[in-house]
């Protein structure tokens, strides 16, 4: 088994190798690899505690790796900051969406990138650039005015994915996209994810709702106490094998194709 390899010959948008990171005596992470081709979803799956959030950090440059390497498209980086991350295409989604509630849909979409003319905010090109990715990944907004504490949850997530993509993100990180949305707005959440992979974005999707997690990933990556149990195609895996590799922490009691 190779954790690190994707399930094709194409170079991985970004690849973690032999990632550890340690915080005192608590080691959170050892020679972790995981990998992320172009379209495809990868299921980062684990216990509170198995080391999903570090990993995730790491990636999106909020920790340095005490040991190990990170490559984008081949090349081997140093994610010193989320804005390093960002530059070089990585946004992370966590839970919380980091949305300005008192602000408007626009401004959240550009919410410390602002787009300036003469010194001064230019509100009319942002609302025109923020209808323009709205509408090409068919978010249906009809007032961008509205502060966003008055949207639902889901059209809230959208806005969040919407920003990233803007900002020409190649990789998303997604912390529970669909944590307490109602069914409708987790099939929009869903829909717009697929359609994501079709632009050719790869996705982290971290989520313990295992239903969500197979029907939009294309692997899993099971993790436990900051290693990787081992990886699989969700076509080649059941979810109670995957439920195995997380609460035991080894690799179902059959031969399964492990990538």
């Amino acid at each position: 088994m190779s954790a690190a390899s994707s399930p094709n010959s194409v170079t991985p948008l970004v690849e973690a190798r032999g990632i550890s990171k340690s915080f005192g005596g608590i080691h959170a992470l050892e020679d972790v690899n995981v990998s992320l081709a172009p379209g495809e979803v990868l299921g980062l799956l684990g216990h509170n505690g198995a080391g999903k959030s570090t990993l995730i950090k790491m990636l999106s440059g909020a920790y340095t790796a005490d040991a190990g390497q990170i490559l984008i498209n081949g090349q081997e980086v140093k994610l010193t900051s989320p804005r390093t991350a960002q530059k070089l295409g990585i946004e992370t989604i966590y839970q919380n969406l980091a949305l300005a509630d008192n602000l408007d849909v626009a401004a959240n979409i550009f919410l410390g990138r602002e787009l300036l003319r003469g010194g001064a905010l230019d509100e009319d090109t942002m609302e025109l650039e923020a209808r323009k990715v709205l509408d090409r990944l068919k978010v249906n907004l009809p007032d961008l005015k509205k502060p966003v504490f008055n949207l639902s949850g889901g059209q809230r997530q959208c806005i969040a994915i919407s920003r990233a993509i803007y900002f020409k993100a190649r990789v998303l990180i997604m912390d529970e996209p669909t944590a307490a949305l109602g069914p409708q707005e987790t099939h929009q959440v869903n829909e717009l994810i697929k359609s994501l992979k079709t632009e050719g974005v790869g996705i982290f999707l971290i989520s313990h709702d295992m239903h969500d997690v197979f029907d939009l990933a294309d692997r899993v990556t099971v993790m436990k106490n900051g290693k990787v149990v081992g990886s699989a195609l969700t076509s080649q895996i059941t979810q109670d094998e995957v439920l195995e590799m997380i609460i035991a922490g080894k690799l179902p009691g059959r031969d399964v194709l492990t990538v």
